[in-house]
């Protein structure tokens, strides 16, 4: 018999009877590992030192320590959180957890602290599925504040200014009846123990109904790995073109351009404070925007002194917009790759269709008909554009060529698909799934879904809470290795012990 086994076993034949550790009622190493965790607890400090082995928590399948008890309905669960002990695998994690059971490849979701200093939100949607995680952007975090509402899970963390935020994203998760509430340890290596400590723990009821307000996160999330990550986090306001929406990226890949509170703005992808773009004093822009292949210009399409709804260009370094359509209204979509055409919905004689118009200004062309949703987009070789129709009965991805002609269904799985975009190296198709079908409003749970244009073939990186300010624009990375987006979650207001940084607008 392997060593390994026999002492898995020798482990499991030392049963006990539940002990309950402060808040928790008991303790328990979930899934195979080689070395027994363990748990001290100290009541004058409120505090937890949790040991645990195993391999990782990760992928489809578990193997750490975990302090928990039985819970049913919403909950918050708060923790000063340090990782003791220096070197070791630097993923090893300390974590705030909600899991449906204590198998290995249960359900859940977590806020997780890793040795080397990031902090994630992670979690497995249904049994043995895949893990994915959001990477916040906050660094030196000391105390994370994990909330479940309903089937949404989020994160705040305070660094080490100790002040409090909304790290950005959500996950949602379905958990039934009783599920299992607490804290772990893994160390990420077999064969080595090691240790957390937890201070100052909460773990406190929801009760039902709150009032919420919603934040809007600007995300982005890496094709090959599904790992997203946290840009910038910003408030939803009431007001039409107030949230944070349509992400581009600068033709560098340094920056990203979206919109928020009715103005233009640029964020390096990294994070950091957005600086305005200036589109001239009476310009009012809206969410469609997007940056020449040459990287010099921005299309916007915006409200002027007239007052009519038209499509505009800019300098990307801000300037006083020039109008290219003469009619209103008038969307912006897509460069073509030349960067001489634009592609826009427009509405016109009460009838909305596709067209395309020169950047210089002219005759602008009709390429489709009403029956044509949302945003078109060229394809990066010019060859074809992109667009969502219902003309098959379900709202389905299309491409044509530039003229109109030769339309050709793309996809055809009556899921209800939007907003297409095309990677630069012409290799994928990525776009938005309702998960609720004939639902489309600006918070509803929606999919982020990628073909594999050769064959066809279709994977989810995303699941979220959006709409259609989540991807409306143009969106991947110039080495088409990430997609950029903008995912919506709510957070209670005012009654809870651990406030946000930020008071966002309350949406009734």
């Amino acid at each position: 018999m392997d060593w390994r086994i026999a002492c898995v076993l020798m482990a499991v034949g030392l049963a006990r009877a539940a002990e309950p550790v402060g808040l928790f009622a008991d303790h328990s190493d979930v899934g195979t590992v080689l070395h027994p965790g363990s748990v001290v607890y100290d009541a004058a400090k409120r505090s937890y030192t949790i040991s645990g082995s195993g391999e990782n928590v990760w992928a489809t399948a578990d193997a750490f320590q975990f302090v928990w008890k039985k819970m049913e309905g919403d909950f918050t669960l708060t923790a000063d959180i340090s990782v003791l002990g220096q070197g070791g695998d630097p993923h090893k994690k300390a974590m705030l957890m909600a899991r449906q059971s204590l198998d290995a490849d249960s359900a859940y979701a977590d806020v997780a602290m890793h040795g080397v200093g990031l902090t994630s939100l992670q979690s497995r949607d249904a049994k043995g599925a895949d893990t994915h995680e959001i990477q916040s952007n906050i660094s030196g975090v000391k105390r994370v504040y994990f909330r479940k509402y309903g089937d949404e899970f989020t994160m705040w963390l305070a660094g080490e200014d100790g002040i409090m935020r909304m790290a950005g994203g959500s996950m949602r998760v379905p958990l039934t009846g009783q599920f299992y509430v607490g804290l772990g340890v893994c160390a990420h290596n077999w064969d080595v123990v090691e240790t957390a400590e937890f201070n100052n723990v909460k773990l406190e009821a929801v009760p039902h109904p709150v009032e919420l307000a919603f934040v809007a996160t600007l995300e982005t999330v890496t094709i090959a790995s599904t790992d997203r990550r946290v840009t910038y986090v910003g408030s939803y306001g009431k007001a039409i073109g107030s949230e944070v929406s349509s992400p581009s990226w600068t033709p560098d890949g340094a920056s990203l351009v979206f919109s928020h509170e009715g103005r233009i703005k640029i964020v390096p992808v990294a994070g950091g404070e957005p600086r305005v773009i200036d589109t001239g004093s009476g310009f009012h822009p809206t969410y469609a925007h997007g940056i020449s292949p040459d990287g010099t210009m921005l299309a916007v399409s915006g409200v002027s002194r007239d007052h009519e709804l038209a499509m505009y260009v800019v300098p990307i370094g801000g300037g006083t917009p020039r109008r290219v359509t003469a009619q209103s209204l008038s969307y912006w979509c897509g460069w073509s790759p030349d960067g001489k055409t634009i592609v826009f919905t427009g509405e016109r004689h009460g009838e909305y269709g596709t067209y395309t118009v020169p950047v210089a200004g002219g005759e602008e062309m009709r390429v489709a008909a009403a029956d044509a949703d949302g945003c078109a987009e060229y394809s990066p070789d010019g060859a074809h554009i992109y667009f969502a129709s219902n003309r098959s009965g379900s709202m389905e991805i299309w491409r044509m060529r530039p003229d109109g002609s030769e339309p050709e269904q793309v996809t055809n799985d009556g899921a209800g698909n939007w907003y297409p975009h095309v990677s630069p190296d012409g290799r994928l198709l990525a776009f938005l799934t309702q998960q609720q079908r004939g639902s489309r409003s600006q918070f509803a749970p929606v999919t982020l879904r990628v073909m594999t244009l050769a064959d066809r073939q279709i994977r989810v990186l995303a699941k979220l809470v959006g709409g259609p300010g989540t991807m409306p624009v143009p969106s991947w990375s110039p080495d088409s290795r990430r997609l950029a987006f903008v995912s919506y979650s709510g957070t209670m207001v005012g009654e809870r012990s651990e406030p946000e940084v930020f008071a966002p607008a309350v949406v009734k």
